[in-house]
């Protein structure tokens, strides 16, 4: 897996996910992701999945009004956000301020990657930036 940034969209799970968007009329998507990292219960998180949930988080982020830096797949996130017509639903903000504890917590592969490099304090700033977009 190629990583390039610490911002929601800078490596190749999340690049890859977004195009699942294109096919999407509705919230699916970002549901499946964040489900997938709280589903991991206290089993180690993979990477992967933490990656696809942080990205999921951006989008809905934005869906919420809150736009973030401009990265690869704008086009395709922009499209997807401004064919939605129903706001999220309080729940799913709720899971997704869960998701992001869990990613950032122990047993986490992401949290252990980011940690050996010496990018951890960008990635943390980073995620607690996107945690702030989802609070506004």
């Amino acid at each position: 897996m190629g990583t390039w940034s610490v911002e929601p969209f800078g490596n190749d799970s999340a690049a890859d996910w977004a195009f699942e968007l294109e096919e999407a009329g509705d919230l699916q998507p970002i549901e499946a992701a964040i489900d997938a990292v709280l589903a991991a219960g206290d089993d180690y998180l993979e990477a992967s999945d933490a990656d696809i949930a942080i990205a999921a988080i951006d989008v809905l982020a934005r869906v919420r009004g809150s736009p973030g830096e401009v990265m690869g797949s704008s086009r395709v996130v922009d499209a997807f956000v401004a064919s939605l017509e129903t706001p999220p639903d309080p729940d799913l903000i709720e899971q997704a301020l869960a998701a992001l504890d869990r990613i950032v917590g122990e047993n986490s592969e992401l949290r252990d990657l980011w940690e050996e490099s010496d990018e951890f304090d960008a990635w943390k700033a980073a995620i607690e930036a996107l945690r702030v977009r989802l609070e506004a």
